[in-house]
């Protein structure tokens, strides 16, 4: 199969690639065999400092993997005044991190942030149809990647939850008046 990306993604020996797959908590439970076969299918690419990876709205195609490089998320939100578009700087990752994940499990879903290489940077792709091969070829590889697939999400899906309720309580205790400290005892 050739699929679109295929021509900007390319094989490179000089990178460690299955060490940075080996390390990652979604291949962490494959075995050297195993690891070698993943490592035939994903593609690196490498990326210029200040090059995006993927803009907030575009149609996610997978995942990817620091194996060198600093990378930032934004997302775009309207300035509630000017109605302006304004970047807000979410996070940064670095060498070991991942990102993008949730695209090997939505069809045809939007990224809901922008992702930004700010150093010289190597990224592991791995794609829904990457998947999806690990799944027809090696059934037993793919089971064990989406199971680790399926916790990262559920952890994550926490996190987001946890933090949903902390910015609720907070926003509700910035409504409440603070009590009055009257001096007649009313």
């Amino acid at each position: 199969m050739n699929y679109l990306w295929d021509n900007l993604f390319k094989k490179s020996a000089d990178d460690d690639i299955r060490s940075v797959l080996r390390n990652n908590i979604l291949f962490q439970d494959l075995n050297e065999r195993e690891l070698r076969f993943i490592e035939s299918i994903v593609h690196v690419r490498r990326y210029h400092a200040g090059e995006p990876i993927f803009k907030q709205g575009e149609v996610g195609v997978g995942m990817y993997l620091i194996s060198k490089g600093r990378i930032e998320i934004y997302v775009n939100d309207p300035n509630p005044i000017t109605e302006d578009m304004r970047e807000i700087f979410i996070t940064q990752l670095l060498p070991g991190d991942f990102f993008g994940e949730l695209a090997l499990v939505e069809d045809n879903g939007r990224r809901t942030a922008t992702a930004l290489s700010r150093d010289e940077s190597v990224l592991i792709g791995f794609f829904k149809p990457d998947l999806v091969e690990v799944l027809d070829r090696q059934p037993d590889v793919g089971i064990k990647v989406t199971l680790r697939l399926d916790e990262v999400l559920g952890k994550r899906l926490k996190e987001t939850t946890d933090k949903v309720s902390d910015l609720r309580r907070a926003l509700k205790d910035m409504r409440e008046p603070p009590p009055l400290d009257r001096p007649d005892g009313l």
